[in-house]
């Protein structure tokens, strides 16, 4: 069955308050389970986006950031970072906390 963008939004909020798993919900609701966890996974790549940060303090030691590299996609924490600004790092990379 086609579900119209719309439809498919309905589902994927209707999930999310539901606290239950793709996989699970899908069933429960009589949607095809890869189907659903394909719609969840497009999702959350579209909301996937990067949060420029602003420390505070500049470090003053050699080792100023943690880097982290996946291909061509290179990021830099500094280690002075607040917990609200990594908290944003985090959520930025579509992690949910």
């Amino acid at each position: 069955m086609n579900y119209s963008t719309e439809e498919k939004a309905m589902w994927l909020d209707d999930w999310r308050q539901s606290g239950k798993k793709a996989w699970a919900y899908a069933k429960e609701n009589g949607l095809i389970p890869q189907t659903f966890t394909g719609w969840v996974n497009r999702e959350a790549r579209k909301t996937t986006g990067f949060v420029e940060i602003h420390p505070k303090v500049k470090p003053q030691c050699d080792r100023s950031e943690i880097l982290i590299e996946k291909g061509d996609v290179k990021i830099h924490i500094p280690l002075l970072l607040g917990s609200m600004e990594l908290r944003a790092v985090i959520e930025g990379l579509g992690v949910s906390l």
